[in-house]
C-alpha cells in the first residue's frame, strides 16, 4: 500500500477538496440519495488516483463499518456538466478499494466523490469532491514524409513510434479541395513504417497524416501534415503534320514531346474527326515519322499521337486531331470531238487537270444483239485518238481515262457512239 501511495502521489495532477454537499451537485433528473446520518463519511484524504488519457484509477481507504455493502462513485465532466455530479459506478463489496473509471475524454477535467452504502440503500454523506484531469492525447509519430512524382501513387514513410503501447497506425488523406480527412489504411505493427497509396490519378495533390493507436484503443493526436503529388502525364508531341498529296499513303511527321522520359509514341486514327480513334501503331521514341498505307484514292483520315513515358503513363488524348488524305484520282478528260472522218473515227479531248501524263481509250464493239467486245488502249500521250480499225455498219463506243505519274486513273468519260455508215447497194 505504501508503494502504491508513493506512485499515485507523484502522478496526481490536481487535487482539490471542496466543502459543497453532494446533494447540491446532483443533477435534478437523478434520484436524490438517502443519507444515513450515522454512517461515517468517506475520507477524501485517503482517496488517491492515477490519471491516464481515457481512464482514471482510484484507490481509497476501506470503510470500517461492517454494515457497509459497497461504494458509489460520482462524477462530473466539468466542461460539459459543470459541477453537477452523477452516479457512474457501484462497487458491490466493501473490501474492494480500487476502481478504474474508463471511456473518458483525454485532456479533460473531472470532479469525483465517493460514498459508502448499506444494504437498505442508504448511503453516507459523500467525500468532499476531488478534481483531476485526464492526460492529453499522446503525440503521433515524430517523423513522416511523402514521396512525390510516382505514377498514380504516393509513398508515405514514417519513423516507428517510440511507445511500445502502439499496435497500429491509421493513415488519413485529404486534398486541397476539401477540409475533410478520411481513413485510407490501417497499418498493423508498431515497426511497420511504409504505405503506398495507389489507384490515384495523374498530377494530383494529396495531404497525409498519421495517428498511432495503442493496444487499448487510444488514438493519438494527428501527426504533422505532409503534402505530395502524383507524377504528371507526359507532355504532348508538337506540330503534327499529315500529308495530303501522296498516292495510297499518308505520311505523318511531328516534333518530340518535351518530357525527358518518353519512351514511345502511340499513333491513333479515325475516319471521322469526332469518331472513335483506334490505335494504329506504337513507335519507339526515336521515330518521329510514320507512313500509313491506305488502300484508296482521296481517302481522308484523322490522327492523334500520344506520348508514353517509362512508367507507362500516356499523355492526354483531348487534343485536336490532324487531318491527312491520300492523293485523289486525277480529273477525267473532257471530250471535245467525236466524229467519223472518211473511214476513221476521230476522238479529241482536253485534260481535266494538269496531272495527266497519259490516257487510256476504251473501245467497245457491238458483236451481236446482246454481246460486245471491249478493248483497252493504253499509253496514249496526246489529246487525240484516231481509229482506222472500224467496219461499216458497226457501232463503236469510246470512253477516255486520264493516268497521272503515280499510275492513278481517273473516272471514265461518258461513252460516245460512232458508226461508219454502210455504202449504198448498187442495183
Amino acid at each position: 500500500m505504501t508503494k502504491f501511495l508513493k506512485i499515485t502521489s507523484s502522478a496526481i495532477l490536481i487535487l482539490t477538496i471542496s466543502g459543497c454537499s453532494l446533494q447540491d451537485r446532483l443533477p435534478t433528473k437523478q434520484s436524490t440519495p438517502v443519507f444515513d446520518q450515522g454512517l461515517q463519511q468517506m475520507d477524501a484524504g485517503l482517496i488517491k488516483f492515477i490519471p491516464d488519457m481515457t481512464s482514471i484509477a482510484f484507490e481509497w481507504g476501506r470503510h470500517e463499518d461492517p454494515s457497509v455493502d459497497g461504494y458509489y462513485l460520482y462524477r462530473s465532466n466539468l466542461q460539459v456538466d459543470g459541477d453537477k455530479l452523477k452516479k457512474v459506478a457501484t462497487i458491490k463489496n466493501r473490501f474492494v478499494t480500487h476502481y478504474v473509471d474508463t471511456k473518458l475524454d483525454p485532456g479533460t477535467k473531472y470532479m469525483y466523490a465517493i460514498s459508502a452504502y448499506k444494504a437498505d440503500g442508504k448511503e453516507s454523506h459523500p467525500s468532499k469532491s476531488i478534481m483531476t484531469q485526464t492526460l492529453p492525447l499522446f503525440e503521433s509519430v515524430s517523423y513522416i514524409t511523402a514521396i512525390s512524382n510516382m505514377p498514380k501513387q504516393i509513398k508515405i514513410l514514417w519513423r516507428p513510434h517510440q511507445s511500445e503501447r502502439v499496435k497500429e497506425y491509421i493513415i488519413e488523406r485529404t486534398d486541397p479541395t476539401t477540409s475533410k480527412w478520411r481513413d485510407i489504411a490501417k497499418i498493423n505493427g508498431r515497426l511497420n513504417v511504409e504505405h503506398i497509396d495507389d489507384k490515384l490519378g495523374s498530377n494530383e495533390i494529396y495531404l497525409y497524416r498519421i495517428k498511432a493507436v495503442t493496444f487499448d484503443g487510444i488514438v493519438s493526436k494527428p501527426s504533422e501534415i505532409v503534402r505530395a503529388n502524383t507524377k504528371p502525364l507526359p507532355n504532348d508531341i508538337r506540330n503534327l503534320y499529315a500529308s495530303k498529296d501522296l498516292p495510297r499513303r499518308i505520311d505523318l511527321q511531328w516534333e518530340a514531346s518535351s518530357s525527358e522520359d518518353v519512351v514511345a509514341y502511340k499513333v491513333y486514327v479515325s475516319n471521322k474527326v469526332d469518331g472513335s480513334y483506334s490505335e494504329l501503331v506504337t513507335l519507339n521514341a526515336n521515330n518521329l515519322t510514320y507512313s500509313h498505307i491506305v488502300n484508296g484514292d482521296g481517302e481522308v483520315r484523322f490522327y492523334k499521337i500520344s506520348s508514353l513515358d517509362k512508367d507507362n503513363l500516356e499523355s492526354a488524348m483531348n487534343i485536336t486531331p490532324t487531318m491527312g488524305s491520300t492523293l485523289a484520282k486525277p480529273e477525267k478528260p473532257v471530250l471535245t470531238l467525236a466524229q467519223i472522218q472518211g473511214e476513221r473515227a476521230i476522238i479529241n479531248w482536253v485534260a481535266g487537270d494538269n496531272r495527266a501524263s497519259s490516257y487510256i481509250v476504251y473501245k467497245t464493239t457491238s458483236t451481236g444483239f446482246f454481246s460486245k467486245k471491249v478493248e483497252k488502249i493504253e499509253g496514249i500521250q496526246g489529246l487525240r485518238f484516231e481509229d482506222r480499225d472500224i467496219i461499216r455498219g458497226v457501232e463503236y463506243k469510246y470512253a477516255i481515262q486520264s493516268v497521272d505519274q503515280y499510275g492513278l486513273v481517273s473516272e471514265q468519260t461518258r461513252e460516245t457512239s460512232l458508226t461508219l455508215p454502210k455504202l449504198p447497194e448498187v442495183k
